[in-house]
């Protein structure tokens, strides 16, 4: 048997078609044609023809991984779990990893300092929630505790954000749905305390200094936010003139 060609695909010219005696027989990267030393003209056996077919099938895969990783960061674990349910054996799921660590292609460090970021840029979550959601992704804790301490992450801003930008909406008018989603979003007692005696937030936005009072004082929330604050005149005042 003879190599007779090697072209590149129509539809993906990053690969290319290797032909065997005039008849398409498997597909390369330009990486793994040139790592193969394949050539055209080059006279193989069968056993060699096999061994070929096995290097397309991994390097297909790893094109594939390539394409899955692209779409958007993932984390090791996902990774991982891509490649065994695409059915690859542990020793080449460990290959590839290793090839995609060594180009950085996969961080779990990276993708816990994006995955902070973007989460704070476009939906500001307590630090717990997003702690909670990395440890799904199968994130260890130490390299989220760093992530989060690079982000340097200011809570009191974030909550802040949420309920100027949630009160646009219809549904969030409802004081009560609002604390839900607050609750649902991981803030704790103790960075609504802080709020609360922070003087900066009543001069920048009194509407949301008020909102806070009424969400650690709110019977139906007690079970999980027992702090009671003192209610203020101001926003006692503003609650009459609205009613």
């Amino acid at each position: 048997m003879k190599i007779t060609a090697i072209r590149p695909q129509l539809k993906r010219i990053d690969r290319f078609a290797v032909f065997v005696d005039g008849v398409y027989s498997f597909s390369l990267s330009e990486s793994a044609v040139l790592d193969s030393g394949i050539t055209v003209g080059k006279e193989i056996d069968t056993k060699q023809l096999e061994a070929y077919k096995q290097v397309a099938e991994r390097d297909k895969l790893y094109s594939q991984t390539l394409r899955f990783i692209t779409l958007r960061l993932r984390s090791e674990w996902e990774v991982e779990h891509y490649l065994r349910r695409k059915g690859a054996s542990p020793s080449l799921v460990n290959k590839i990893l290793n090839k995609l660590r060594l180009l950085e292609l996969v961080n779990d460090a990276k993708y816990a300092q994006s995955y902070i970021h973007d989460r704070q840029l476009t939906r500001p979550s307590s630090s717990r929630k997003l702690t909670f959601e990395l440890r799904k992704k199968h994130v260890p804790q130490d390299i989220i505790d760093n992530a989060l301490n690079v982000e340097d992450r200011d809570e009191r801003q974030a909550i802040i954000s949420l309920i100027e930008r949630k009160r646009l909406q219809t549904r969030y008018s409802d004081d009560l749905k609002l604390m839900q989603y607050l609750s649902r979003q991981g803030f704790t007692t103790q960075i609504l305390k802080k709020l609360l005696v922070n003087p900066n937030l009543r001069r920048s936005s009194s509407r949301s200094w008020c909102f806070l009072q009424k969400f650690v004082n709110n019977n139906s929330l007690r079970r999980n936010f027992i702090y009671l604050a003192p209610i203020n005149a101001e926003c006692t005042s503003r609650q009459t003139l609205q009613n």
